[in-house]
């Protein structure tokens, strides 16, 4: 779902620019108000996942294929503020390094893969989390339906900055087929994923989930019953 260079106008370009920037800019100031020291090394380590899990194609249809996204599970893990900043440095060295998407489109990137969790997907998931049983798998339930919401909310806007800001005559009703729908079907397997493995990390390590404040609380609560009972206390 990126954007090479070239197809798009210089006014929908510099939109894009203006708008990743103002919405990093939100995120790193909270970065700094709600940082906690265990959570960069995290950011590092997915980082270095959402690179190599972003990195394989899957086959959609004939001449068709999409790849994972990755920000409604940052987001999850580390908060959408680091989250979303970790997922634009990811999508900043696909472009440079990788080539994956154009530079000059950089802006709309962020946009789509890094902003749209952090400001519509972890509301979202906070949501859906309240809907749901506080348990791991039910956070997980919760994380895996966020996604695909944000998986097919960056299609739909993929396609409309492609729709308004191409350089050429697009046919919409192709573009949308080649993005909406194949980003809903892969969407659906980008939800399993983030399910799996938040519910995996959940069960072993809350405490590095930002949205595992409900496992962590009753967890805590489950100890202190343990030590009570075994110290005959009230």
């Amino acid at each position: 779902m990126h954007i090479p260079d070239g197809f798009l106008s210089g006014e929908a370009v510099a939109v894009g620019w203006a708008a990743g920037a103002a919405g990093l800019a939100v995120c790193l100031r909270n970065v700094h108000a709600e940082q906690r020291e265990r959570d960069l090394p995290v950011a590092g380590l997915a980082a270095a996942f959402f690179l190599v899990g972003d990195a394989p194609l899957f086959p959609i249809a004939v001449g068709t294929q999409g790849h994972l996204l990755g920000g409604l599970l940052a987001v999850a893990l580390l908060g959408p503020w680091l989250g979303a900043v970790t997922i634009a440095v990811v999508s900043a060295i696909q472009a440079v390094v990788l080539g994956d998407g154009g530079i000059t489109t950089l802006g709309l990137g962020i946009v789509n893969l890094a902003l749209l969790p952090a400001f519509v997907g972890y509301p979202l998931l906070r949501g859906l989390e309240r809907l749901l049983p506080r348990t791991p798998g039910g956070i997980a339930v919760a994380a895996g339906g966020a996604a695909w919401v944000c998986v097919v909310l960056a299609s739909v806007l993929f396609f409309v900055e492609f729709s308004l800001g191409a350089v050429v005559e697009i046919d919409g009703s192709t573009v949308a087929a080649g993005t909406i729908g194949v980003y809903a079907v892969l969407g659906i397997v980008e939800g399993v994923i983030t399910a799996l493995i938040l519910r995996a990390v959940l069960g072993v390590r809350p405490d590095l989930v930002r949205i595992g404040g409900a496992v962590r609380a009753a967890r805590a609560k489950e100890s202190l019953g343990r030590l009570r009972t075994e110290g005959g206390g009230p």
